[in-house]
C-alpha cells in the first residue's frame, strides 16, 4: 500500500481486499456473462459496506475530511484491483499477452490524486501502448459494464500512448486530469512509459500557457458561480473559494515545479509553512463538508444548500451561542475558509507573476497604466504598490490604512506580496483606531468618488477592516439563515458601499431615477455612507440590530471625524434603515395616516432623501432578483406623499394635486372626457394605481361594458410579472376565491390592490408570477389564469377539490422553522383594522389568509404581500360588514385565532380551503 493512504487507519474494516478476492474465486457460472455479473454484486456489496463503514467514522470524527477522502479512494482502489485480477484472470485469461495486449489502469482527476467524496464520480483511465487488440477490448469493455452494474458513475477513456500525447497537448481539461494520473493496477513498465511521455512531450516547455489556461478557466467558473465566495448558499467544490481552486494552486505547482504532494509547495517557495498549514486547513475542513453533504444527500451533490447546512452544523459538532445560531456560527467558519482559500491564492498568483509573466502583464490582473516608481514611501511595481522593504507597515501602522487609499486615489493595484504583508501586520492597526490621521484615510476610501467597494474589499480580505473597525470584523464571514439575503453580512455591506458610489456617479439612473436625481441635494454625503457602512453592523448580537447599530453609530461617529449633527443623522438611519421598506411594502400608501405616521418619524426632507437612498442601496445589495419595477414605484409614492407632507405644502405637487394630474393623463391618452369613470373610482383608486395600470383599467372596464365578470391577465414587463384584472360584482368571500384560483393555475401572488367602485363593482389588480419569480407570459398560461378565476367566481368549478387536487411542491422554505405571528394594529389607520401576518411563505398562504377573513365576516379593502426569501408578511386593512373598524375585545381575539391557524395551516387550513 503506497504512503498515500496512510492517514487511513485500519483500512481492512473499510474493504479486505484478499477475503474479497477469495471470494469472487469461489463464484461459479454457466457463462461469462453471468460470472461477470455475480462478481458485480459482491464487489456491490463491498462498495455499499465500505461506505457504511467511512460513514460511520466520519459522524465519529467529524472533522476528519482528509482521512474521509482518503479513505474513500482507497476504496475504490481495491475494489478495482480486485476487479481487474477477476476480469483478466476468470473472464478473459491470457497467458502470455503479446506486447500490443498490455493495458495499465490509471486513475485520473481528483481520484488520482488520492481522494474521493463518498458518491464522487470514479474518473479511470485504460492505457494501451497501441491500438487496442480484441483481447484488451474485451477486459476494458467488461469491466465498465462491472463498474455500472455496481451502481458507480464513472469516467472513463480508452487511449493509446500516442493519442494520450495528442489529446492531453489539444485540451487543457485532458491534461489536467493527467496531470493527476496515478498508477491503480496492470502494467507497470507502460505506466511508467505514459508517465515519461507526458512530462516529457507534453510538460516540457509549457508551463506558461498552462498557467494562463487554468487562470482563464478559474475566472470563468466565479463567473458562474456569481462571482463571490460570499454566496450563502456556496457550491463547495466549483464555487469561489471552494476546493477548485485549491486544487488550481496544487495542479500549477505541479505542473511548474513536479511537485506531488501540497506539501513540497513549501520546498518550492511557493507557499511559506504557516500558509501550507492554512491551506491543509481550509482543504481538511471543505472535504469534510463535502464528504457529509454527499452522505446526507445519498447521492453526488456539491451545492450547500440551506436544507442540508443545519444538519451539518449538527454533525460537525457545532452550538448555538447567544445571537449566532448552530448553523450561522458553521458557516460563519465556512467563509472564514473560503477567504483564506482567497488569500492564499492571492499570494500564489504574486509568485506567478515574478516568474513566469512578461513585463507589464499579469496572471489574472488587468492591465493599467503606467505610473511614478515611488508613491508615498511605497514602492510601484509595474503599476501595483508594493513594500521597499518587510517592516514596512511596522515602522508606521497608519501605513496599513494608506497603502488602501493610495491604490483608491491613483486607480492602482495592491501587490499580492503587500496584501500578504498587510495579513500579517494587520493586528498592529489596532492601536491606532483613534488616530485622526488613520480615520481620515479610512473616509477617504469609504466616501470615495471612485471604486471604494473594489478597495474595501481588499482591505476586508487582508484583515485591515475588520481590526481597524473591529465591530465590523464581527461581522466579516457571517451569514443570516434565511432564504432573503444572498451574501455574508461584510459582503452585503461593502455591495451597499458600492452601490451608492455608482448611482452618486450617475451610472444607475436608468434603474434609480429617483435616487439619482436628490443625491445631489443631500447636506452629508459622510454621514449617508457611514450609515450605510454600518446599518448591518450589529447583526448576530442577539438583540434588534438597528438599535444596537445607532449606538456603534453614535460611538464611531465621532471617531470617523463626524460632527455632532452628522452622527446624529448617521445614527438615526441606521436605527430607521427598514423604515421606509416596511411602510412601503406592508402598507396602504393611499391610507393618508400610513403618511402621516411615516412622516412624523422622519422629521425632515433631508433625512427623507437619505432614507431612501440607503433603502434602495440595501434592497438591492441583498442579492440578484430582490430588487423590481413594484418596488422602485412603491418606494416613489411613498417618498412623494411623505416629502409633501415635510415640505408643509411646498411641494410642486401635492397629493390632490398628483390624483388631477392622474386624471389629466389618463383623459389625454383615452382621447375622450372621463368624467364618468372618475366619478365611480374612490380617491384611494388615483393614489394607489400607476399610471398605466389605470389606463389598463379603464380600457378594461370601456371593452366589457355591463358585465358582471370579467378577468384579462396581459404581461406586465415593467413589473416583472403578469398584470390580472377582476371586474365584478363585489360580494363577501370575492378576495379569498380569486386568490385559490390564481394558485390552483399556477400562479404566485406578489401583490393585490382591492378597489369598489361606487357602485358596488370591485375592481381588483393582482401582480402575479410563475413559481421561479417569472410573469406568466405563454398566451395559454394567461387565458388558463383568466378561465381559473372565471370558474371560481362563477361557482362552476369546486376550488376546494381544486386545491386539495393540486400537489404542494416541496419548498426550499422548509428548512426554516418560522413561529406564525398576526398583529392586529388599530391605531395604524383612521378608518381601518390593520392586520399583519407574518409565516412561512408557501402555496395558497393568500388564499387561506383571505378565506380565514372572510369566514370571520370581516370586509377587505386592501391586502399588502411582500415576500423575503422564506418569510412572508401579508397585510390586510379591513373593516366589519358595516364598515367600520373592530373594536371588540372577544372578537378580535378571535380574529387572531383563525389568522393563526391560517398561517400555520393547521385545524381546517391543513388543506386548501
Amino acid at each position: 500500500m503506497t504512503a498515500r493512504f496512510d492517514s487511513v487507519p485500519n483500512r481492512r474494516a473499510i474493504v479486505d481486499r484478499r477475503a474479497l478476492a477469495e471470494e469472487l474465486a469461489a463464484l461459479e457460472a454457466p457463462d461469462t456473462m453471468r460470472l461477470r455479473q455475480a462478481a458485480a454484486l459482491h464487489l456491490k456489496k463491498s462498495l455499499e459496506a465500505g461506505r457504511a463503514e467511512i460513514a460511520r467514522r466520519l459522524l465519529d470524527h467529524p472533522a476528519r475530511g482528509h482521512e474521509s477522502a482518503a479513505s474513500g479512494a482507497f476504496l475504490m482502489d481495491q475494489l478495482l484491483r480486485v476487479l481487474w485480477d477477476f476480469t483478466t484472470t476468470r473472464l478473459y485469461p491470457n497467458g502470455n499477452p503479446s506486447a500490443a495486449e498490455r493495458i495499465t489502469l490509471i486513475a485520473v482527476g481528483g481520484y488520482g490524486r488520492g481522494e474521493m467524496a463518498p458518491f464522487s464520480d470514479v474518473d479511470i483511465g485504460f492505457i494501451t501502448p497501441w491500438r487496442q487488440t480484441s483481447w484488451s477490448e474485451q477486459v476494458i469493455e467488461s469491466m465498465l459494464y462491472s463498474l455500472w452494474d455496481m451502481g458507480l458513475k464513472v469516467g472513463h477513456s480508452s487511449r493509446t500512448l500516442d493519442e494520450m500525447v495528442r489529446e492531453a497537448k489539444a485540451d487543457v481539461t485532458i491534461r489536467t486530469a493527467l496531470l493527476e494520473g496515478r498508477y491503480v493496477w496492470g502494467d507497470t513498465s507502460l505506466y511508467d512509459e505514459a508517465a515519461h511521455r507526458f512530462k516529457a512531450e507534453v510538460q516540457k516547455d509549457s508551463a506558461r500557457q498552462f498557467i494562463a489556461q487554468k487562470l482563464d478557466e478559474r475566472n470563468e467558473r466565479h463567473r458562474k458561480m456569481g462571482g463571490s465566495r460570499y454566496v450563502v448558499e456556496p457550491n463547495i467544490k466549483e464555487g469561489k473559494g471552494g476546493l477548485r481552486d485549491l486544487h488550481t494552486l496544487f495542479w500549477i505547482g505541479k505542473y511548474m515545479y513536479a511537485v506531488r504532494e501540497p506539501a513540497e509547495l513549501v520546498d518550492a517557495g511557493l507557499l511559506t509553512k504557516l500558509e501550507y498549514k492554512q491551506f491543509r486547513r481550509a482543504d481538511n475542513f471543505l472535504w469534510a463538508v463535502r464528504c457529509h453533504l454527499h452522505t446526507i444527500a445519498n447521492r453526488g451533490e456539491d451545492r450547500l444548500t440551506f436544507d442540508v447546512q443545519r444538519e451539518i452544523a449538527e454533525r460537525m459538532r457545532f452550538a448555538d451561542r447567544p445571537g449566532k445560531s448552530k448553523v450561522e456560527r458553521f458557516m460563519h467558519f465556512y467563509f472564514l475558509q473560503a477567504k483564506m482559500v482567497g488569500d492564499l491564492t492571492g499570494v500564489f498568483l504574486a509568485h506567478l507573476d515574478e516568474k513566469f509573466a512578461a513585463r507589464g502583464s499579469r496572471f489574472g490582473l488587468p492591465r493599467i497604466r503606467r505610473s511614478p516608481a515611488k508613491l508615498k514611501g511605497f514602492v510601484l511595481d509595474r503599476g501595483r504598490l508594493a513594500l521597499p522593504r518587510d517592516d514596512f507597515f511596522a515602522e508606521d501602522p497608519v501605513r496599513l490604512l494608506e497603502v488602501f487609499q493610495l491604490a483608491d486615489l491613483h486607480g492602482l493595484e495592491v501587490h499580492p506580496l503587500t496584501m500578504r504583508a498587510a495579513s500579517r501586520d494587520a493586528k498592529l492597526i489596532a492601536d491606532k483606531r483613534t488616530d485622526p490621521r488613520a480615520n481620515a484615510l479610512f473616509m477617504d476610501v469609504l466616501t470615495s468618488k471612485r471604486d471604494p467597494e473594489t478597495v474595501l474589499r481588499w482591505m476586508n480580505e487582508a484583515g485591515v477592516f475588520g481590526q481597524f473597525v473591529p465591530d465590523f470584523g464581527r461581522v466579516v464571514a457571517q451569514m443570516q439563515f434565511d432564504m432573503y439575503h444572498h451574501f455574508t453580512v461584510d459582503e452585503h455591506t461593502i455591495r451597499a458601499v458600492g452601490l451608492l458610489a455608482s448611482i452618486e456617479k450617475g451610472e444607475k439612473r436608468e434603474d434609480h431615477p429617483l435616487a439619482s436625481g436628490i443625491l445631489d441635494q443631500i447636506a452629508s454625503r459622510r454621514a449617508l455612507y457611514v450609515a450605510v457602512l454600518l446599518h448591518d453592523i450589529a447583526k448576530g448580537r442577539g438583540g434588534d440590530h438597528s438599535i444596537l447599530g445607532a449606538a456603534i453609530a453614535e460611538k464611531l461617529g465621532p471617531r470617523f471625524g463626524l460632527s455632532k449633527a452628522e452622527t446624529e443623522t448617521a445614527a438615526w438611519l441606521v436605527r430607521h434603515h427598514l423604515l421606509m421598506s416596511a411602510t412601503a411594502f406592508k402598507r396602504d400608501l393611499s391610507d393618508f395616516k400610513t403618511i402621516l405616521d411615516f412622516a412624523e418619524a422622519v422629521q425632515s426632507p433631508q433625512r427623507l432623501m437619505m432614507l431612501l437612498v440607503l433603502t434602495v442601496v440595501d434592497i438591492r445589495a441583498v442579492g440578484p432578483g430582490v430588487w423590481n419595477g413594484w418596488k422602485r414605484q412603491l418606494l416613489t409614492n411613498l417618498f412623494d406623499s411623505a416629502e409633501e407632507v415635510l415640505r408643509l405644502g411646498h411641494k410642486q405637487k401635492g397629493r390632490g394635486e398628483r390624483i388631477a394630474a392622474k386624471q389629466a393623463e389618463l383623459a389625454q391618452s383615452l382621447g375622450r372626457d372621463i368624467a364618468a369613470f372618475v366619478g365611480r373610482l374612490p380617491e384611494a383608486y388615483w393614489v394607489a394605481e400607476p399610471d398605466d395600470v389605470i389606463e389598463r383599467n379603464a380600457r378594461f372596464i370601456e371593452r366589457v361594458g355591463s358585465a358582471q365578470l370579467s378577468v384579462e391577465a396581459t404581461v406586465y414587463p415593467d413589473r416583472g410579472a403578469t398584470l390580472v384584472t377582476v371586474y365584478a360584482a363585489d360580494h363577501a368571500g370575492l378576495f379569498y376565491r380569486i386568490a385559490g384560483a390564481i394558485h390552483a393555475a399556477g400562479g404566485n401572488i406578489i401583490d393585490a390592490r382591492i378597489h369598489t367602485t361606487r357602485d358596488g363593482m370591485a375592481i381588483d389588480n393582482f401582480l402575479v408570477q410563475d413559481p421561479l419569480g417569472r410573469p406568466f407570459d405563454d398566451p395559454g398560461q394567461l387565458a388558463r389564469i383568466e378561465a381559473a378565476i372565471a370558474e371560481a367566481l362563477a361557482n362552476r368549478a369546486r376550488l376546494t377539490e381544486r386545491l386539495a387536487a393540486k400537489p404542494l411542491p416541496r419548498l426550499r422554505a422548509d428548512a426554516f422553522a418560522i413561529e406564525p405571528a398576526v398583529l392586529i394594529d388599530n391605531k395604524a389607520s383612521n378608518r381601518f383594522t390593520v392586520i399583519e401576518v407574518n409565516a412561512r411563505d408557501r402555496p395558497a398562504l393568500l388564499h387561506h389568509l383571505a378565506y380565514a377573513l372572510f369566514q370571520s365576516k370581516v370586509t377587505i379593502h386592501s391586502a399588502h404581500v411582500a415576500t423575503y426569501g422564506e418569510r412572508a408578511v401579508d397585510t390586510f386593512y379591513v373593516t366589519d360588514l358595516t364598515g367600520d373598524k373592530i373594536n371588540a375585545v372577544l372578537r378580535l381575539k378571535s380574529l387572531e385565532r383563525r389568522m393563526l391557524d391560517a398561517a400555520a395551516g393547521m385545524g381546517e387550513f391543513a388543506t386548501a380551503a
